[in-house]
């Protein structure tokens, strides 16, 4: 069975594997001290602390599992200069909303790098999925929760 690669972009990999090391250096040494400090105060079942801490140990942990098995398949997806006019991972794209002229400016990015307030969408995105190989002044619909919103590619950087 095949490994599947997890596509990042330059930054976004550097990102993670930053994060990654925080968890295994910082966090979980300093959680593993609280749940420590938290079994000196007697009786486990009353222990608030305690509980709390082993909730923090089972996020971090997932966490690290996660992002371990993530970049260990991750591959950093450069642009290459082929093809600058459509739009594949990596493009910022911008589009303008047929009804509502509202124009919006997103970069397509991997799952995990995937941040909507900071206009990174993923590729598995209905958007990303309905903007990939498209041109500029290409009209686009995305089915969304309300019905199909039609939008215009109005530029495409990389």
């Amino acid at each position: 069975m095949a490994t599947e690669t997890v596509p990042f972009t330059r930054e976004g990999f550097a990102k993670l594997k930053k994060e990654l090391e925080q968890l295994k250096t910082v966090e979980r040494p300093t959680v593993i001290s609280e749940i420590a400090e938290a079994r000196a105060h007697g009786d486990l079942k009353e222990n608030a602390e305690y509980h709390a801490a082993k909730d923090k140990q089972g996020f971090i942990e997932a966490r690290i599992l996660r992002l371990d098995d993530e970049t260990s398949r991750g591959v950093v997806v450069e642009y290459n200069g082929a093809a600058p006019e459509k739009v594949s991972f990596g493009a910022y794209v911008t589009i303008t909303a047929e009804e509502s002229g509202v124009s919006k400016t997103y970069r397509i990015v991997g799952e995990l790098e995937a941040d909507l307030e900071n206009g990174k969408i993923s590729t598995t995105s209905p958007i990303a999925r309905a903007l990939m190989g498209k041109t500029v002044d290409d009209l686009v619909e995305v089915r969304a929760p309300k019905g199909v919103v039609e939008y215009v590619i109005t530029e495409i950087k990389y």
